[in-house]
């Protein structure tokens, strides 16, 4: 292990563990940089918090595109390709470290990483303190420390040599890009692919979720993007009802009539997921709703009905068989 190095930066210590091969890369703006890398704590035991290596694939970023943790892009400039090194680095640079930290793990548990914050703004809400969901997290939130990362540089790819994806685009680029997600999303559902249609909806909400941070919640900016994303939620759980997960269903249309109890059509979602895990006065509700917000959805609230009558007979006829079933 080399001696340690002193990075031109404030709070940064480096340690080379092993040396890379070449020149330094040329970082111009828009590259993309692939790296491994593992957070551990300041302790005697040197806990390790985070290891890509564990978890799946490498991680990337793309240089002058605002990364949530800034030093990191500053760590990755002063290495070469195949290098290991490993990085002090004190607490101002490491303060938002829990809530990156939070987004990668629920990435490598295949969750959705911009959920937990659908209904904050800004970096004042993303500083006040909520559950994290995971303990160390919390623990780092509450009590800011310096953190190790030891970082392997894989890669550096030149703009326009690769395919960029949606995350990694400006938010022109993401607005540009959002009706073209939402398009294609319709015409694979109208095709039966529900799961990829399901996919585009998703990536599309993600993009518009990641520019609306930006706006101060409840101003017209902030809520011509939520009127969006509402819309697209809604489609997302029109592919959720076509693969049967009626209560993700639920869940989703409840939170938009939560904060827009106006949507006609997120009563209408809801309610044939009520119907189809029976639940017959939600459902008789939430369609009496949609009538009293849009008298013109009479038909299609009648056919919707005749649907929850349908449910609920055979829900009789189940419970006849299973009494029968009992006393024989």
């Amino acid at each position: 292990m080399e001696k340690t190095m002193l990075l031109n930066v404030e709070g940064v210590r480096k340690t080379i563990i092993h040396g890379g091969m070449g020149d330094l890369p040329n970082f111009i703006s828009g590259s993309k940089v692939t790296f491994h890398f593992r957070t551990m704590r300041c302790n005697e035991e040197r806990t390790v918090m985070d290891d890509s290596k564990k978890v799946g694939p490498p991680m990337h970023i793309i240089i002058g595109n605002m990364f949530k943790l800034e030093v990191w892009e500053i760590l990755l400039m002063s290495m070469r390709i195949g290098e290991v090194a490993e990085f002090w680095c004190d607490i101002i640079h490491t303060g938002i470290y829990p809530i990156l930290s939070r987004s990668l793990r629920q990435i490598a548990e295949g969750k959705d990483p911009t959920e937990w914050h659908i209904h904050t703004c800004g970096l004042a809400n993303m500083f006040a303190y909520h559950t994290l969901g995971y303990e160390d997290l919390d623990e780092l939130q509450k009590e800011p420390q310096p953190l190790i990362f030891v970082i392997e540089l894989l890669k550096v790819e030149a703009p326009n040599s690769y395919e960029r994806e949606s995350w990694a685009l400006s938010n022109d680029e993401k607005m540009k890009v959002v009706p073209l997600l939402h398009g294609d999303g319709n015409r694979l559902f109208k095709l039966g692919r529900y799961e990829e249609a399901a996919a585009k909806y998703q990536e599309a909400i993600i993009c518009l979720r990641n520019i609306q941070t930006k706006e101060k919640a409840w101003e017209a900016p902030w809520l011509k993007l939520e009127k969006m994303v509402n819309t697209l939620i809604l489609n997302y759980c029109q592919c959720l009802l076509k693969n049967e997960e009626y209560y993700q269903v639920l869940e989703h249309t409840t939170d938009i009539i939560k904060y827009h109890p106006g949507i006609v059509k997120a009563y209408f979602v809801r309610a044939r997921a009520h119907a189809e895990v029976w639940n017959e006065a939600e459902a008789r509700a939430d369609l009496q709703k949609v009538l009293d917000l849009d008298p013109q959805m009479q038909k299609a609230v009648s056919r919707e009905l005749g649907v929850l009558e349908s449910r609920m007979e055979e829900k009789r006829e189940e419970e006849k068989l299973r009494c029968r079933s009992m006393f024989r």
